[in-house]
């Protein structure tokens, strides 16, 4: 029996045992593995990861935490790396590149930032992003204090015609990157 994780009650569900458990054990060839091996296991996959649910499952919570810190370490892993092989100036300057196209975006005027949801589709409540959005702005533009952990565990209400899900996910994720670059 598997101790990795806490699990949650058999009545609720969580994490399938057997996916995490295959997924941590690649994680952990990937980050022993010789840096000159091409590896396909990098801090966006970790946090793109997904895992079933069963009943009596890995603790949701303990799981997505553990994630969290094995990102971050595969990202710190990333930078080093590309330091070494470019240099940290070409790091920052494609930090920077990404961090610009993420302005252009949320430059946008409000309300007009992202496609919409279908018509009779929800998505993520307009208002709600572009005050999160505003935020983003001023973490760029002003260096206003932001952790990775807020944009991680931000969440927005849901409303018809909403936002679409999809780019405003791919939005955030571009931020994490260029949090996590610039650390």
């Amino acid at each position: 029996m598997s101790t990795t994780f806490p699990r949650s009650r058999k009545s609720r569900l969580g994490y399938n045992v057997d996916q995490v458990e295959d997924f941590l054990e690649e994680a952990r060839r990937a980050y022993t593995a010789d840096p000159q091996q091409p590896n396909v296991l990098n801090a966006e996959s970790i946090r793109t990861m997904a895992f079933a649910m069963q009943k009596g499952g890995y603790s949701t919570s303990h799981v997505d935490a553990a994630l969290e810190r094995l990102e971050d370490a595969f990202a710190s892993r990333e930078r080093e790396r590309a330091f070494a092989q470019a240099g940290d100036a070409a790091w920052y300057a494609k930090a920077r590149g990404s961090a610009q196209t993420i302005l252009d975006r949320l430059a946008r005027p409000a309300g007009q930032r992202f496609s919409r949801a279908g018509l009779l589709t929800t998505g993520y409540d307009p208002k709600d992003v572009d005050a999160f959005a505003d935020k983003l702005v001023s973490y760029f533009q002003h260096g206003k204090p932001m952790s990775v952990e807020h944009v991680r565990t931000v969440v927005f209400a849901s409303r018809k015609r909403g936002y679409n899900e999809t780019q405003v996910d791919l939005l955030l994720d571009a931020v994490i990157d260029v949090m996590l670059a610039v650390r």
